[in-house]
């Protein structure tokens, strides 16, 4: 059995649309991240970092003690070798295919898009240059995107971890404003990917309803929680004045 430490993110459904895909028994514990769920020593224990998702298995490959594994693309990477290989290409050139966009994926999709969802949806009105940085820096990774699925039906050529990495992504621009229209190939390609049964499957769970508007309402206390001196004092950081939520 593999536990699930979970929040319904893109981040978060990377993990449960693999482990859909390939069978194994999972069970999600889910987290409040509002609450603050996700900032005690014991969660910390399992991931270092403090953050959401993180796969705890009961029966990791060669046995002993249950394994903990974080960071979203190496869970995908634990799991598929779990899995024997499963949604991994196996001849030498696909599977570097595949590692490097999930590469791609974890260094730049995922990061440069999360920043245009802080700007845009929960920064104070008026951050003009970060909205403007990142959002360009979105729509220009759709581009590189769209190249490469002109050139092949997913990523590494076949359906792999690299397009369970980037989908969930992809699938979230709405909430950022971003069109498809102008991504043909990207368009395509979600509409392929999320036909898929285990896709469908592992993305039933949706976000909290005050995490699911354009523009959520956070409480003082839930912006400490997700950005400011809460989540920092978790670590031992004394967050700056300028951590506290600016929109209050």
């Amino acid at each position: 059995m593999i536990d699930v430490h979970f929040v319904p993110t893109p981040n978060g459904n990377k993990v449960t649309i693999m482990l859909e895909e390939v069978g194994l028994p999972y069970r999600l514990i889910p987290y409040n991240m509002l609450e603050g769920e996700h900032l005690t020593p014991e969660f910390r224990r399992i991931n270092p970092n403090g953050r959401l998702p993180a796969i705890v298995d009961h029966e990791p490959p060669g046995g002993g003690e249950p394994f903990a594994v974080f960071e979203s693309g190496a869970i995908l990477l634990y799991l598929s070798e779990k899995a024997g290989g499963a949604l991994t290409p196996a001849d030498p050139r696909g599977r570097s295919l595949a590692h490097q966009w999930l590469m791609w994926q974890m260094a730049g999709l995922g990061p440069m898009h999360g920043q245009a969802h802080h700007f845009i949806r929960y920064a104070p009105e008026g951050q003009d240059y970060g909205v403007a940085r990142y959002g360009a820096e979105a729509a220009r990774l759709l581009a590189v995107m769209d190249a490469r699925l002109g050139e092949a039906d997913y990523l590494a050529g076949e359906y792999s971890v690299a397009d369970i990495a980037a989908w969930p992504w992809v699938r979230a621009t709405y909430a950022i404003g971003l069109d498809l229209e102008p991504y043909p190939n990207v368009r395509r390609w979600v509409d392929a990917v999320g036909a898929r049964p285990a896709v469908q499957r592992g993305v039933e769970t949706r976000n909290a309803p005050n995490l699911q508007s354009r523009r959520p309402t956070l409480t003082p206390q839930q912006w400490s929680n997700l950005f400011g001196e809460n989540m920092h004092r978790s670590f031992g950081v004394t967050s700056p004045p300028a951590d506290r939520d600016p929109r209050r």
